[in-house]
């Protein structure tokens, strides 16, 4: 949750790395579990949408052609929604950037709102059907669409400059005043900077998808709960009325089940053979 990898955070605490790996397995399902229970009729009434780009065990470019269009390995996104008032993220998904997923991450945002927000997102047209499908015209929506210039001497480590910005109305009343994707695009951010795995251009990637989706519950568990917001002096759960104190580190690792450890087998003395 600060941006350590497995193995410096198994050197911190002086433990095993299986015992770190086996630690966020545990808790970050038991995360996901949680807030998908509880992170119900949400009073959230300006909502933030975006994508984040990451890649589990390789670069798409370097997928082996008989794994292509195996989703897991690859390119992978990461669908985040953002309270504009609370800061509270109540719902995300992980997986392809595509129409499917959009609609079913869209349909997750309508369903855990108490009133009907408004919602802003980018200008990617994937966006216009999911939200048609999931609210069937009764949201307010709007999109923000950035416009950058291409030039000869962009890099990968300049990215290019916003040069325009268009607010675009596609569903009913929204505030153009209220327009707008910052909050969403510093969670991205904080998502980067609290999460190695989401670090670009290093090798600390997630190995395997079910890792990473943990990783990314156990995230949204310590923003949502645990963490004081700087502008809000509360947690984002505290500002939405679904906690009433800041969760200590103890009290979600405890949300993970505790079980017996498994026994090993009885110890045999290996023969050296001439």
């Amino acid at each position: 949750m600060e941006g350590n990898s497995l193995r410096s955070t198994a050197r911190i605490a002086d433990v095993s790395r299986n015992t770190v790996d086996k630690l966020l397995r545990d808790v970050g399902a038991a995360c996901l579990d949680y807030q998908d229970k509880h992170l119900v009729n949400v009073p959230c009434k300006r909502i933030q949408v975006d994508e984040i780009w990451s890649f589990v065990g390789c670069k798409q470019k370097n997928v082996p052609q008989e794994m292509k269009g195996i989703f897991g390995l690859g390119d992978v996104w990461t669908f985040t929604a953002i309270c504009a008032d609370t800061k509270l993220v109540p719902c995300w998904q992980v997986g392809p950037r595509n129409l499917e997923i959009a609609t079913e991450f869209m349909k997750n945002v309508a369903a855990r709102m108490k009133y009907v927000p408004q919602l802003t997102t980018d200008g990617h047209r994937m966006y216009l059907e999911a939200v048609e499908r999931a609210f069937h015209n009764e949201v307010d929506f709007a999109q923000l669409i950035k416009v950058y210039e291409s030039t000869q001497d962009e890099t990968r480590y300049s990215p290019a400059e916003c040069i325009e910005t268009r607010k675009e109305r596609i569903n009913g009343f929204p505030d153009f005043d209220h327009i707008s994707t910052s909050y969403v695009e510093r969670q991205n951010l904080t998502m980067r900077m609290s999460m190695r795995r989401f670090t670009r251009l290093t090798n600390a990637f997630s190995k395997k998808l079910e890792n990473h989706m943990h990783a990314v519950s156990l995230h949204f568990m310590y923003y949502n709960f645990g963490r004081i917001h700087g502008s809000l002096k509360v947690t984002p759960a505290m500002e939405a009325g679904i906690a009433d104190h800041v969760w200590t580190l103890e009290e979600i690792a405890n949300l993970a089940p505790i079980t017996a450890p498994k026994k090993r087998g009885p110890y045999k003395k290996r023969k050296i053979s001439d």
